[in-house]
């Protein structure tokens, strides 16, 4: 079973001066998958904070896949992809890419993100969009490969499956 990290960036729901939306849809969304949120957490757009708690979910060994929500945008504030590429050791790019181009059938604001994604030990981190409505749509759309991500970050037998050639 997947475990999944709910990390949400924003300075206004860190306030509490405005409701979480995000971490109830994404966490509803993946318990109804069959999955678990081992992991859930609000702090404010951030490098240090973002980071360090990127770090420690992915040091110690908490959660399988970590998302992240929310400042991956322009503003000055913004700095979540940033502060993902500080700790992570491999960058993912397969994983954003295919978000954006999803997104950009829906909207074309998903130019805009600056988001990735990248794997930090056995971690996969991602950045989703900061809207409850983007992030719960690209967590649907990646969901299906996310098993085979962790199964190949866990060096699982099962990881192999399906990678045979057909002649």
């Amino acid at each position: 079973m997947i475990r999944f990290g709910i990390l949400i960036i924003s300075d206004r729901s860190f306030r509490g001066e405005r409701d979480d939306l995000t971490a109830p849809a994404l966490e509803q969304y993946i318990t109804s998958s069959g999955y678990q949120v081992s992991q859930k957490q609000i702090v404010p757009d951030d490098s240090d904070a973002i980071s360090t708690t990127l770090a420690d979910w992915a040091d110690t060994n908490t959660a399988d896949v970590i998302l992240t929500s929310g400042g991956t945008g322009f503003t000055s504030r913004d700095v979540t992809p940033e502060a993902t590429l500080a700790v992570i050791d491999r960058i993912a790019p397969g994983i954003s890419e295919a978000i954006r181009a999803f997104s950009l059938r829906i909207t074309p604001h998903a130019m805009l993100s600056r988001a990735v994604s990248g794997i930090r030990n056995r971690t996969l981190i991602i950045n989703l969009p900061g809207s409850p409505k983007g992030a719960l749509e690209s967590l649907e759309y990646v969901l299906p490969v996310l098993s085979h991500a962790v199964d190949l970050l866990q060096d699982s037998a099962n990881a192999e499956k399906g990678h045979t050639v057909k002649g």
